[in-house]
């Protein structure tokens, strides 16, 4: 046990590996926190497509060889100016598909996702000048190595973006909670459903792509679902909930960091991994408090 703690603060001095840590933990506590809403909603694959989305932003934003924004000495990916937009623009439309229109919820995810997929792949296979295009795509889809080769300047778009995703959503706290179980109900009372819809679509938006570089574009929903579903096995209240996700979530991709810097496993994919198995433990748990 010791050796294994020596080793964590062996890999703790390197700057990348506290990168990676600061990153992850605050993208998956905004994820947690809008995991809830989503799941409630029906809309818990949502990540999964407009995660597609911004894959499909990313291979056209590589193929264009968008130039890099210069910021004194530090530098800005282009990429990530392209990508969050137009998977904003996705995100709002995706949430104001409902029940009154002829393509329903569900429907529309997979026509955006697997489209956006489709093209992001053609797109990369046709005009990329990448001679590692198995890679690039296994890195986008997956996480890779991402996490662990964050710039300084990536981490402090990621903490201000994390702050402000976290702000909106305490602010918005009684209208998401409204907005969540009666949308029609909260609108004939004076809340402004659509504005707020609109706003929740762009918080969305902004963790899809934040949690990118993390778990990859095909493990995303996972940081969305997991967390929910395991504290739903057993709280009941949409405030417990919600807590309880959040704790779940910071807490298993800090395990998941954690084992995959020392074993040397795939980031995202370990990341899922524990919150699989946290699921589990849960669900046994919910299991016996029924039957007791």
């Amino acid at each position: 046990m010791m050796e294994l703690f020596d080793t964590i603060a062996m890999y703790w001095q390197f700057p990348f590996v506290r990168y990676a840590m600061i990153v992850g933990t605050l993208i998956a506590l905004c994820s947690s926190l809008l995991g809830v809403t989503l799941v409630l909603r029906r809309f818990s694959l949502i990540g999964t497509g407009l995660s597609h989305v911004a894959f499909g932003a990313m291979a056209i934003a590589a193929v264009l060889q968008l130039p890099n924004i210069v910021m004194g000495e530090r530098v800005v990916n282009a990429s990530i100016l392209f990508t969050l937009p137009v998977t904003v623009i996705c995100a709002v439309l995706l949430l104001r598909t409902g029940q009154k229109t002829k393509i329903r919820g569900d429907a529309s995810i997979a026509i955006i996702s697997v489209s956006a997929i489709a093209i992001g792949y053609l797109v990369m296979n046709l005009f990329g000048s990448s001679t590692n295009l198995a890679g690039d795509v296994c890195t986008i889809m997956f996480g890779a190595t991402a996490i662990l080769t964050l710039s300084e300047v990536q981490v402090w778009v990621s903490i201000g973006l994390s702050l402000l995703v976290t702000a909106v959503f305490f602010l918005m706290y009684h209208k998401i909670f409204a907005l969540t179980f009666d949308e029609d109900f909260a609108e004939a009372t004076g809340t402004k459903a659509k504005r707020y819809n609109l706003i929740l679509s762009i918080v969305i938006a902004v963790v899809i792509v934040l949690a990118m570089d993390l778990v990859g574009a095909l493990l995303i929903s996972a940081l969305v679902i997991f967390p929910a579903m395991s504290a739903m096995r057993i709280f009941k209240s949409f405030k417990s909930v919600t807590v309880c996700a959040v704790v779940l979530s910071v807490t298993c991709a800090v395990l998941g960091m954690l084992v995959a810097i020392v074993a040397g496993t795939p980031v995202g994919a370990t990341i899922v991994a524990v919150n699989f198995a946290i699921f589990a433990i849960f669900s046994l748990a919910g299991f016996i408090r029924g039957k007791v």
